[in-house]
């Protein structure tokens, strides 16, 4: 039987995820024919091969990636035409030719892609040998066209908006860690300890958006500096490359948090009737920290700046709220939630940069209610 739910959710990861099927499509097409028209080249396989094996990598590497393809071409190349030269094609050949290329490979450094492309190199120039016997040598052309067109294919296609996939993972990271500290309150609240350990699973995931967050901010420099007029828009990047060392911070606070809550919840007593309501103040807060550096990827200051004044108003609401929540006699998981919104308070606002460490710490300490000196 058809299940129309699967055929919903292959459509909305088809729509969510076609960038890579346009890459990879036109570039090993366009690769193809300029290897096979231009180039001449009688059997172009290599040329939409490099393109994929660049694509395939992750994006703000490809330009360094497209490099090493070609040179483990050429090295495997090189290392092919000798030996076959020397003995011949036989079983031995494939055994001399793997042993040589992947050694001198693993010798100057090479790793991963370019060491197996050496190697691929190198097998398939012994096991099918060239339909005519020319100087030019196609197999490397071929290399250096695949890795030019998977370069300038993949910045054809985002070079309208070049910030647009980073804002994209920004607002999404920003608002999964929001819906973590809202299912934290709600099982809380509901005194779910089934539901609190669920979330608690979720936030040990989380490290896997601040992953995608840096190879975000890679890919993006690595768009904009392809992109000559665009490249002043560089600068927007160094300010979210350090925002994420602070969202980093947010995330491993949130999972302690989540891991208190766990415990929290199988208690015997009951939290305080109030809790839910501060995390879910904290989550507001997170949510507005990413609309600040959202909009400061975009360009509009103004907006950023009004989401930075509003994630700073809630932010020192929730950390209010947490303050009266410790009372004397507390138990111990309170008291780590509680130290917990502080810490995830201070790098919030070291994110969004509202001001400078010192008077950060200084305005979370007065609303939790601590002496500050």
């Amino acid at each position: 039987m058809i299940r129309w739910s699967a055929f919903r959710a292959a459509a909305g990861r088809l729509r969510h995820g076609w960038r890579p099927v346009v890459e990879a499509t036109l570039a090993a097409t366009v690769a193809w024919l300029l290897a096979a028209d231009l180039v001449g080249d009688p059997q172009p396989f290599f040329a939409p091969a490099a393109a994929l094996i660049v694509l395939g990598q992750a994006r703000g590497q490809r330009i360094r990636r497209a490099v090493e393809v070609v040179l483990g071409v050429a090295a495997g190349v090189l290392v092919a035409d000798l030996v076959v030269q020397a003995l011949g094609r036989t079983t031995g050949t494939v055994f001399t030719v793997i042993l040589i290329t992947v050694a001198l490979a693993v010798a100057v450094g090479a790793t991963g892609v370019s060491l197996v492309q050496a190697a691929v190199s190198a097998l398939y120039l012994v096991a099918i040998p060239p339909v005519h016997d020319t100087l030019v040598p196609f197999r490397f052309v071929d290399a250096l066209v695949g890795g030019v067109v998977a370069i300038v294919v993949s910045h054809l296609v985002g070079a309208r908006r070049p910030l647009a996939p980073l804002v994209g993972e920004v607002r999404q990271t920003f608002d999964q860690l929001a819906d973590l500290l809202t299912e934290v309150a709600d099982a809380l609240d509901a005194r779910d300890a089934p539901a609190a350990l669920a979330a608690l699973e979720r936030a040990r995931g989380m490290d896997a958006a601040v992953d995608r967050l840096r190879d975000g901010v890679r890919a993006a420099g690595e768009a904009l500096r392809l992109h000559v007029r665009r490249r002043r828009h560089i600068g927007r990047l160094r300010s979210v490359d350090g925002a994420i060392r602070q969202i980093d911070y947010v995330v491993r606070n949130v999972r302690v948090l989540a891991r208190a809550g766990v415990t929290l919840s199988r208690q015997p007593a009951p939290p305080p009737p109030a809790l839910g309501g501060t995390l879910r103040g904290l989550a507001d807060a997170v949510r507005a920290a990413g609309a600040a550096l959202a909009a400061d990827l975009d360009g509009d200051t103004r907006a950023a700046d009004r989401h930075a004044g509003e994630a700073e108003r809630v932010t020192l609401e929730a950390v209010r709220a947490a303050g009266r929540l410790f009372t004397p006699g507390q138990t111990l998981p309170l008291a780590m939630i509680v130290g917990q919104v502080r810490a995830t308070a201070i790098d919030l606002l070291r994110g969004v940069g509202t001001d400078d460490d010192a008077a950060v710490l200084t305005r979370v300490d007065e609303a939790l209610g601590l002496a500050v000196p």
